[in-house]
């Protein structure tokens, strides 16, 4: 089975964000990079497949050369190589189209992503890409099994889980449940040392266009004051008379 991870490259959740050019570029000055924790659950279970099943697993990243670090820790918590499209990333629909020449030209049988990434959570990338490949989908996943070209799949519903068989090939966006939390992988010195070997392939963009484009951004108004209050009574005052919420 061939497996492909699509991987984000994110701010650090903890870095602090700043924007440049008259609020219409992000500042990346001092900003940290990782992985995007719901695509880093889908790559470990992606590793869960390569050491049970014998899976090849290839990571991919849309982004230009400063995605490299990021993609160097996915082959150094243990998939097999990598490939970075050469382009920046404009919107949701034009990374869509990318990553799906790559897999038209990989073939592969399972692609993995997180449902969203960390900066946007726009939640669009794996479901245009099913329907670019016309592969079946299965969003917010938090449970994955595949025997053979059989997929058993569990996935988050209101109210609750529901459970779905399915057929490869497919995409799944997987959130945490897929693994949970204690079983992420942190890569240490051999992988590391073994990362420097892998292949990190650099293929040129197919020249999808963008469908939007970025007039300004702006970040959250700050937040007022906290207010302690000692009594229920003087926290129905504050609201009726100060707030003037009830």
């Amino acid at each position: 089975m061939k497996i492909l991870v699509c991987i984000s490259h994110v701010p650090d959740t903890t870095s602090k964000i700043n924007f440049t050019e008259n609020d219409t570029k992000f500042d990346t000055n001092g900003v940290q990079f990782v992985i995007n924790p719901y695509d880093e659950f889908s790559l470990t279970r992606a590793m869960w497949f390569k050491e049970k099943q014998g899976a090849k697993v290839t990571v991919v990243n849309v982004g230009d050369a400063s995605t490299e670090p990021t993609l160097r820790k996915a082959l150094a918590i243990g998939a097999d190589d990598a490939i970075r499209v050469n382009a920046v990333p404009t919107d949701g629909f034009m990374v869509a189209k990318e990553l799906a020449e790559v897999v038209k030209n990989g073939e592969y049988d399972l692609v993995l992503a997180g449902k969203e990434s960390a900066d946007y959570n726009g939640q669009m990338v794996p479901g245009m890409l099913a329907s670019l490949l016309d592969f079946n989908f299965v969003n917010g996943c938090v449970g994955l099994e595949v025997e053979g070209s059989n997929v058993t799949l569990e996935r988050e519903i209101d109210g609750g889980e529901e459970k779905v068989s399915s057929s490869l090939p497919m995409v799944v966006a997987g959130q945490k449940g897929i693994v949970e939390e204690k079983d992420l992988r942190i890569p240490n010195m051999r992988g590391i040392m073994m990362a420097r070997k892998k292949p990190l392939n650099v293929v040129e963009p197919s020249g999808a266009a963008a469908a939007t484009s970025t007039q300004t951004f702006e970040k959250p108004a700050a937040k007022g004051a906290v207010k302690l209050v000692e009594s229920v009574d003087e926290l129905i005052d504050l609201l009726h008379n100060e707030a003037k919420a009830i």
